[in-house]
C-alpha cells in the first residue's frame, strides 16, 4: 500500500464530514438566513427615508424609529379598520344565512321540482357525519393554528429588529465591511451599496403605484355593485395583491368577494371574474411595463426572476428576486464594453437587398465568376475534341486520296511505298 493513500483516504472522509455538518447546519439555519435577507431588502428600502431624515441633523437611530413606527402605525390601523369590517360583515352573514338558504331552497324546488325544506336540509346538515368530523378536526387544529400565529409574530419581529439594526447602523456596517478591503474594492463595494438602494427604492414605487391602480381599478367595480366598504376594499387589494407574493392575489380577491354575496351571491361571482382578468393583465402587461422604467430592467428578465425566484426561496424570493436582479445587473454593466451600433437596417429587423449593396454585389460577382469558369471548361473541351476530329478527318482524307490517287494512275496499291515501321 502507498504510504499517502492512508493520507489521502482520511483527508476525503474529513471533507465528506465538513461537508455534511455544513449542509446540516445550514438546513438548521435556512430560516434565520431568510428572515436576515428580507431585513437586509426591507433596510434598503428605508434607506433614502433615513438617509433624508439624519442629513437634517437627526441622529440615525432616531429616524430610524420613527419611520418603523409610521409603518407600524399605517399597518396596525389598517388591520383594525379591516378587522372591524370584516367581524361587521360576519355577524351581518350570519343574520341573514336563513334568508340566503331559503332562496337557495326555492331556487331549486323550481328549477328541479323538488319539494325540499329549509327544516329538513338543517337537521340533515347537523346529523351528518362530515360535519362531526369536520368540528373535530377543527378543534384539534386549533393548536395548530395558534402555534403558527405565534411563529409567525416571532419571524416578524426578528426580520423588525434585523432591518432596524441594519438601517440604524448602515454607515457602521459599511464602514466594517469596507476596512478589510483594499481602497479599489472598498469603491466597487459602496458603489454595490448604492446601486442595491436605488434599485430597491425603485421596485418599492413600482409596487406602490401597482397597488394604487389595482385599488382604484377594484374600486370602480364595486362602487358600480353597490358592494359596501368600497373605499377599504379597494385599499386591502391593492396593498395585499402586491406586498403579499404568491397567495397575496387570492388573499386579496377573497375578502371582497365574501362583502359582495352579501349584497348579491351574483356580485360574488362578478368580483370573481374581475380578480382573475385583472391579475392577468397585471401579470402580462401591467408588471412588466413597469418594472423596466422603475428597476431598468427588460420585461421578460423580470418576468424570469420572479418565476427563479419563487423556485429557489418560494414566497420570498419572488418579493426580492426583481430589485436583486436589477442590482446585479447595474453592478456588472459597469464592467461590459460597450461599442456604437452600426446604421445597419438588419439591426431594426430589415434587410439589406438593393442592388448597389456591396454585399450584393460581391455576392453576383462571385456567382458569375463560377458560371464564366464553367463555361470556359467546356468550352476548352469542346474546342479540343473538334481538333482532334478535325486531324482524325485529315488524315482519313487523306489516305482515301492517296489510294484514290493511285488506283487513278494506274498503280497497284502494293506500290506505293511504305515506312519500315509501317
Amino acid at each position: 500500500m502507498p504510504g499517502w493513500l492512508p493520507r489521502a483516504m482520511v483527508l476525503a472522509l474529513a471533507l465528506y464530514a465538513c461537508f455534511r455538518l455544513g449542509s446540516w447546519a445550514f438546513d438548521q439555519l435556512i430560516g434565520l438566513l431568510t428572515n436576515v435577507l428580507i431585513a437586509f431588502f426591507l433596510a434598503l428600502a428605508i434607506e433614502p427615508a433615513v438617509s433624508r431624515m439624519s442629513g437634517r441633523g437627526m441622529r440615525r437611530g432616531l429616524a430610524t424609529s420613527l419611520v418603523f413606527l409610521g409603518v407600524l402605525i399605517i399597518g396596525v390601523g389598517f388591520v383594525v379598520l379591516l378587522g372591524s369590517m370584516l367581524a361587521g360583515q360576519i355577524v351581518d352573514m350570519v343574520d341573514e344565512f336563513p334568508k340566503y338558504i331559503d332562496s337557495v331552497i326555492n331556487w331549486a324546488n323550481q328549477t328541479f321540482r323538488t319539494d325540499l325544506s329549509r327544516v329538513e336540509v338543517q337537521d340533515s346538515l347537523l346529523h351528518s357525519d362530515w360535519l362531526q368530523r369536520y368540528v373535530q378536526n377543527s378543534a384539534t387544529g386549533v393548536l395548530d393554528v395558534s402555534t403558527t400565529v405565534i411563529g409567525g409574530l416571532f419571524r416578524l419581529l426578528t426580520i423588525f429588529l434585523f432591518s432596524f439594526y441594519f438601517a440604524a447602523d448602515g454607515p457602521r456596517l459599511r464602514r466594517a465591511l469596507c476596512s478589510v478591503l483594499p481602497p479599489a474594492r472598498q469603491a466597487e463595494v459602496l458603489r454595490a451599496w448604492e446601486i442595491a438602494v436605488d434599485k430597491t427604492g425603485g421596485y418599492i414605487y413600482s409596487r406602490g403605484l401597482m397597488a394604487l391602480i389595482s385599488g382604484v381599478a377594484h374600486y370602480v367595480l364595486l362602487m358600480i355593485l353597490g358592494v359596501p366598504y368600497a373605499p377599504a376594499l379597494a385599499v386591502w387589494v391593492g396593498l395585499v395583491s402586491q406586498f403579499i407574493p404568491t397567495i397575496g392575489t387570492y388573499l386579496a380577491g377573497a375578502l371582497p368577494m365574501l362583502i359582495a354575496f352579501t349584497v348579491d351571491p351574483w356580485y360574488a361571482l362578478w368580483v370573481l371574474g374581475f380578480v382573475v382578468v385583472y391579475q392577468q393583465f397585471e401579470n402580462y402587461v401591467l408588471q412588466p411595463k413597469l418594472t423596466s422604467k422603475t428597476v431598468d430592467i427588460h420585461p421578460a428578465v423580470a418576468f424570469g426572476s420572479v418565476v427563479a425566484g419563487t423556485a429557489l426561496l418560494g414566497a420570498v424570493g419572488a418579493l426580492i428576486a426583481i430589485p436583486a436582479i436589477a442590482t446585479l445587473q447595474a453592478f456588472l454593466g459597469a464592467y461590459v464594453k460597450r461599442y456604437d451600433v452600426t446604421d445597419d437596417p438588419r439591426v431594426h429587423g430589415g434587410r439589406r437587398t438593393r442592388r448597389g449593396d456591396p454585399l450584393f454585389l460581391r455576392m453576383r460577382r462571385g456567382l458569375g465568376g463560377r458560371v464564366g469558369a464553367a463555361g470556359s471548361g467546356r468550352s476548352g473541351e469542346t474546342g479540343t475534341g473538334d481538333s482532334g476530329t478535325g486531324r482524325a478527318t485529315a488524315v482519313r482524307s487523306g489516305t482515301v486520296g492517296s489510294g484514290t490517287a493511285g488506283s487513278a494512275n494506274g498503280a497497284p496499291d502494293a506500290a506505293v511505298p511504305r515506312s519500315p515501321a509501317g
